[in-house]
């Protein structure tokens, strides 16, 4: 599940946490956000920013046998 999370500080700072999103993907998904929002000070990538997505190939093999 893709999940956006805000903290706002007091102080006027917004801490944002992605969760859910795998590779640089998140970045396209918070960009509008992070324009309307003002200057992105810091930047921590997850371990979901630095994973691979998953990918299935679909390939068939015909394997031919005869039921002796």
């Amino acid at each position: 599940m893709e999940t956006l999370e805000f903290i706002i500080y007091p102080d006027g700072r917004v801490q944002e946490k992605v969760t859910g999103i795998v590779g640089a993907s998140c970045a396209e998904v918070t960009a509008a956000i992070e324009a309307q929002l003002g200057q992105v000070v810091s930047q921590e990538p997850t371990s979901e920013f630095f994973a691979q997505p998953n990918t299935i190939s679909s390939t068939q093999s015909q394997s031919a046998f005869s039921e002796w």
